[in-house]
């Protein structure tokens, strides 16, 4: 493949361009997660393999709905705390 010098910020065939390039770049990152009032601690727990597997089946997020399936059984009475 050939360089085009208009379209193209070096020629991927220099390595002295190449490493001229990069060692310029700078790494920007997007705003991730907004911040919380109220940092939640990181928990280690062991349940039964077919609990696990059932929230994973339910796709992305299946940890928030663990904790919002807690917390509803927190507010129910259902855990004294």
């Amino acid at each position: 493949m050939s360089h085009d010098a208009e379209s193209d910020p070096y020629d991927p065939n220099d390595e002295a361009a190449v490493s001229a390039f990069w060692s310029q770049a700078t790494i920007k990152r997007g705003p991730g997660r907004p911040a919380v009032a109220v940092k939640r601690p990181t928990l280690n727990m062991r349940v039964d393999a077919e609990v696990l597997e059932a929230f994973k089946a339910t796709g992305p997020g299946w940890q928030t709905r663990i904790n919002a399936l807690l917390r509803d059984a927190v507010a129910r009475g259902l855990v004294k705390g």
